[in-house]
């Protein structure tokens, strides 16, 4: 074989592995690509799916704390006071109404709140129930000096417990009694929220209830218990959440709700 012949047989050979090569690179792309489409679509349809749940959620939290017994109370409430021309009062109630009223709509779409908006929005739901309640209710709102207040809390969690333990623990109690909500910092990040109030307790609530009780309990727990769970899956929020009754620590009544939120890395 001559030195042209095995030059051009060289020159065949690197063309044809150049060409391989080149058809490798083209279905590692092609393949590359589709993989890459299909992550895409599955994350756009995992984001969407996400979005879908979580406008269904900020609906259900929504009505369980606009609940018609509430909204019925508060008009019964303002009612009330118009008939013993007690302007003033009335006038306060209204006010207070309409901005709790505003911040449950504002804060329904909000995924995170500061936790001084929280506290805005419960101190603002327990001065409007104390209104209504009297004397029968007192409440304190504690917050550690070394809690950041300006540190983000996710949204429509702790209202409806707090909800829960004005009307079905206190609003059954014959003596006066007290709901307490303490913030307090665990480490650099978690902090933890204690809801505790002195009413009738868990066993003695449950006995009173009726179905009707029963199927708004039911659905506000099942709201609270599907939020925290996207919660940790979607945006790494882990929430420990506990209800004990007081009396399993002795000779006491009424309720420990305790949630621990742990900041997503």
């Amino acid at each position: 074989m001559s030195e042209t012949e095995n030059i051009e047989e060289i020159f065949f050979l690197l063309s044809g592995a150049a060409l391989l090569i080149a058809v490798a690179v083209v279905i590692l792309f092609y393949v590359f690509i589709t993989r890459k489409n299909k992550l895409l679509t599955e994350k756009t349809m995992s984001i969407n799916s996400y979005e879908k749940k979580m406008i269904e959620l900020e609906l259900n939290a929504l009505r369980s704390q606009m609940n018609p017994h509430f909204v019925h109370n508060s008009l019964n409430a303002i009612q009330y006071y118009i008939q013993l021309n007690d302007i003033d009062q009335s006038e306060n109630y209204l006010t207070r109404f309409s901005k709790l009223v505003r911040q449950f709509f504002d804060y329904s779409r909000k995924q995170l709140i500061t936790i001084e908006e929280e506290i805005d929005l419960i101190s603002n739901y327990l001065s409007l129930e104390k209104l209504r309640f009297e004397d029968k209710l007192s409440y304190e709102i504690i917050c550690d000096e070394i809690v950041d207040k300006e540190a983000s809390i996710p949204s429509m969690v702790l209202q409806p417990i707090v909800e829960n333990a004005v009307n079905h623990g206190i609003f059954h109690k014959k003596t006066p009694g007290k709901v307490s909500i303490t913030f307090s910092q665990l480490s650099y990040d978690t902090f933890c929220v204690v809801i505790e109030d002195d009413g009738i307790g868990i066993k003695a609530a449950k006995t009173l209830s009726n179905n009707s009780f029963q199927s708004r309990k039911s659905h506000s727990s099942q709201v609270l218990d599907e939020r925290l769970k996207l919660l940790e899956q979607v945006d790494n929020w882990h929430v420990e959440y506990t209800i004990k009754d007081r009396s399993e620590f002795g000779n006491k009544q009424g309720t420990i709700v305790t949630l621990i939120f742990k900041l997503p890395n």
